[in-house]
């Protein structure tokens, strides 16, 4: 039985993915085209009628875009939010087609299970998602200002991590962004860095050396590039003695790009 991952699109411009089993499938946010998500469908092998859900993290437009033209798009999907969510996306969602949720509950898609865990960013109530099938774990991190203990205890058992590594803090210091927008992208409700990413990422491998595959996401247009992200990372890592290999594999997720198929 196959557990999959795809990334229709990761960054500051917009972000979904698809994760499914053989008999499921969910996308997680619709912050791009329904066009563009209907392509990733159809690359990843999934007719519209087996998207069970719709999970969103949080309200922001990068994630929420297409949520009304998905709900013509795909007859049995529904759209899973918390309540505080909810309240601000509600005009976009069908009588009868929104199932709420409190931060941090579970729940089943087909034969999904999911684990929604409260996140640290600038929104009325953002989450992100681990989804669990035949004793794998796929999780979703991004659009979270720090990690705290109880955002950790739930990646840990990643196999495949979509790990948000945001910006580089140097070229933001540098960039066109006004002063007010770059204290809230470095602050505990922003997002996180390469080097939060990077420590993140060795602490889990120090923690417990299992094989995992870190997927870098949501990478801003103007504060980073998928060659600084990963130099980063890999620089960082290797002072602490960690490299990529056997047990570590580390991929970029990009802002324009469906991504290939992961399968566990």
């Amino acid at each position: 039985m196959s557990f999959k991952f795809c990334s229709f699109a990761s960054g500051s411009s917009g972000n979904s993915y698809l994760v499914r089993s053989d008999e499921t499938a969910i996308i997680i946010d619709a912050g791009i085209s329904g066009k563009r998500i209907m392509e990733g469908l159809d690359y990843a092998g999934t007719a519209p009628e087996e998207v069970g859900a719709i999970l969103v993290t949080h309200e922001h437009s990068d994630h929420v875009q297409s949520l009304k033209v998905l709900h013509k798009k795909l007859p049995e999907a529904n759209t899973y939010s918390n309540f505080a969510t909810w309240e601000n996306i509600q005009d976009r969602i069908p009588e009868g087609r929104h199932v709420a949720f409190e931060s941090g509950d579970e729940f089943s898609v087909g034969d999904i299970q999911v684990k929604s865990f409260a996140t640290h960013h600038d929104s009325s109530e953002s989450v992100c998602y681990s989804m669990k099938h035949d004793g794998k774990q796929i999780t979703i991190l991004t659009d979270t200002g720090h990690i705290s203990e109880d955002i950790y205890n739930e990646i840990k058992g990643a196999d495949i991590l979509a790990l948000e590594a945001n910006h580089d803090p140097n070229v933001l210091a540098m960039c066109r962004y006004p002063y007010y927008v770059k204290r809230r992208i470095l602050g505990d409700f922003g997002h996180l860095s390469n080097e939060a990413a990077a420590e993140c990422i060795a602490r889990l491998m120090e923690d417990d050396p299992k094989r995992r595959r870190v997927l870098l996401a949501h990478l801003s247009r103007e504060n980073n590039s998928p060659e600084m992200a990963l130099l980063t990372v890999r620089n960082y890592l290797g002072e602490r003695g960690i490299f990529t290999g056997d047990e570590l594999a580390l991929d970029v997720l990009l802002r324009d790009e469906v991504s290939k198929i992961y399968v566990l």
